[in-house]
């Protein structure tokens, strides 16, 4: 099958390399605004260059959107009439109607899309949702999760991420769906400027918490930072009648231990594709047999919407000191 790609950033270097190397993939092509870029990371990995004027009529089997989230309407409503699978990285869009737009649009076409929240493809985390799912872990009880960046962001990227909530703790917010199997019912928020005021200035914060509770009863308990001097921490931890498990707790976490009595901290995670870089190569194969039919949609377009309304939820909670029910939010 022939993949394109669209977008020569990070995100999409990572799926022409990992398109590359799938052999049932027979051609990856790439396309890029920054034609230059384009062609140095087909030269890398053996991709085809398509001009960026062009790639709407482009004939491929799939595509993955790999552009800025400013950009995904553009792209999507030129792809999406081709009514072939998409992987679109997150969000699919900043506001709940844009993004409920682009799904209906996508229906209407017979376009299928599937969203890149790459945590679910990683192994530790897949693992605690299969002891859930298996029952083996009995009544789960409480979820507690911790997303903590290595590095500040860019004063550019602060300005069109959509805030904490919406570009950093969302993934977060799909896993607590994704694992306890029941919707957010309501969530409290709280957020601040602790160190870096780049922030500030775009009514961002630089550390946030969330409180949640789902419709099924489940405890969740978020924290987040932009900034952890030890390195990037992303860890998941369940626990449940017969069972209590973690993920992303290993010697590479970027924890000191007081008592010295784990092996925490050699060589730390330096960054999100350092941490979940198996996951994303995962993720990309499973798109690839999800467009070969082989599958059915691992991650399907209500993950976005559902995610980004409690995002904003959580947003609504900061501006009133208060818990907010998520279904109020439309």
């Amino acid at each position: 099958m022939k993949v394109l790609v669209v977008g020569a950033g990070r995100m999409g270097m990572i799926r022409v390399e990992d398109l590359v190397a799938d052999s049932r993939v027979s051609e990856v092509l790439i396309t890029n605004r920054n034609g230059d870029r384009a062609h140095r990371v087909a030269e890398q990995f053996g991709a085809t260059v398509i001009p960026w004027d062009s790639y709407a009529e482009t004939e491929t089997d799939a595509v993955v959107v790999a552009v800025g989230t400013d950009a995904h309407e553009e792209v999507l409503g030129a792809i999406l009439p081709h009514g072939i699978p998409v992987l679109c990285e997150k969000p699919i869009a900043l506001t709940i109607s844009a993004t409920n737009d682009v799904i209906a649009s996508a229906a209407q076409h017979g376009s299928t899309l599937q969203i890149g929240f790459q945590r679910r493809f990683d192994d530790s985390i897949r693992a605690i949702h299969d002891t859930i799912e298996s029952g083996q872990m009995g009544t789960l009880y409480s979820l507690t999760m911790t997303a903590h960046d290595h590095t500040p962001s860019a004063r550019e990227f602060i300005a069109g991420s959509g805030g904490i909530f919406r570009d950093m703790l969302v993934h977060d917010f799909d896993l607590v769906r994704w694992l306890s199997g029941s919707e957010v019912k309501t969530v409290y928020a709280t957020k601040a400027v602790r160190a870096h005021q780049d922030y500030a200035e775009f009514d961002d914060a630089d550390v946030c918490s969330v409180l949640a509770v789902t419709t099924s009863g489940v405890q969740v308990l978020i924290t987040g930072t932009r900034h952890d001097a030890l390195g990037h921490d992303v860890r998941v931890e369940a626990f449940g009648l017969n069972d209590s498990v973690s993920a992303g707790l290993n010697s590479r976490t970027p924890l000191r231990s007081i008592e010295g009595e784990l092996s925490l901290n050699a060589v730390p995670y330096v960054g999100f594709v350092d941490r979940f870089r198996e996951a994303f190569r995962n993720e990309t194969r499973s798109f690839v047999s999800f467009a070969r039919g082989e599958i059915s949609n691992p991650c399907p377009p209500d993950s976005a919407v559902e995610s980004l309304r409690i995002a904003i939820a959580c947003e609504e909670s900061v501006l009133s000191g208060a818990a907010v029910r998520v279904a109020d939010i439309l």
